[in-house]
């Protein structure tokens, strides 16, 4: 990502509704989904500006790693747990069987070696650790805001599953999420490729606080089905997965 992106990240991230609404997500599925145990060891894989690291510090002790210096900055600028410069699938400075769960927060699409990097990361799990994995979903979607960021590709459920399995990891729970908004983002996302609306911007921007509460609220509404149910279709997808005992 380009280093103003993530200075956009810090400016928004404790307001913008995408970012509120996920936090409350990615907490609802760890908690229907996996038991942790007292004093979990927890590493954010990519953890950019920080954004996830003081949700995660509610489950245990958590980590930070990063291997872009101006947002590993920001993130230990957020004293929360230890943050660490690191990248994947083959620069991570931790031993094997070290955490109980990792997170890779809309990281793999990012990464040119995806199935590699959840192979490494499945190394760092102690035995049936957990990996959590969210990913923005359907390459019909791809947009200008994929390009500023650098993406690698948009994942359709079936093809992350794969590579799940491919990298050893056992399947858990697997979905899409971003439901009840994915007409909305499909119809903005037409608009920017058919007549060229909004094309070169992110989806950083701020809507208007009315605006913005609401979309929360109906984001954040997927958390009490989530982790319990599988959705057919949505903007992104979220993945449980665990460490075989065999490994």
């Amino acid at each position: 990502m380009e280093t103003e992106l993530f200075y956009q990240i810090e400016k928004v991230e404790n307001v913008h509704w995408w970012f509120s609404a996920r936090k409350e997500i990615i907490l609802s599925v760890i908690r229907n989904q996996l038991r942790l145990p007292a004093q979990a060891q927890i590493l954010d894989a990519g953890c950019g500006t920080g954004v996830n690291l003081e949700i995660l510090s509610r489950l245990g002790i958590v980590t930070g790693m990063e291997t872009d210096p101006t947002a590993l900055q920001m993130a230990e600028w957020k004293h929360v747990g230890k943050v660490v410069k690191g990248s994947l699938p083959d620069k991570i400075p931790f031993p094997e069987n070290s955490f109980d769960l990792v997170t890779l927060l809309d990281v793999l699409e990012h990464l040119e070696q995806d199935v590699e990097s959840l192979t490494a990361l499945r190394k760092l799990l102690k035995p049936t650790g957990c990996l959590l994995i969210t990913v923005p979903a359907f390459p019909f979607l791809w947009s200008s805001h994929d390009e500023l960021n650098h993406h690698k590709r948009r994942y359709l459920l079936p093809e992350l599953a794969e590579k799940i399995q491919n990298a050893g990891l056992s399947l858990m729970y697997i979905s899409y999420f971003n439901t009840l908004l994915f007409p909305l983002v499909a119809v903005m996302r037409w608009l920017k490729i058919k007549v060229g609306c909004g094309e070169g911007a992110n989806d950083l921007w701020l809507p208007p606080k009315i605006v913005n509460t609401l979309m929360r609220k109906i984001f954040a509404s997927e958390k009490y089905c989530i982790g319990k149910k599988v959705f057919p279709f949505g903007v992104s997808i979220i993945a449980c997965a665990q460490k075989p005992l065999t490994c």
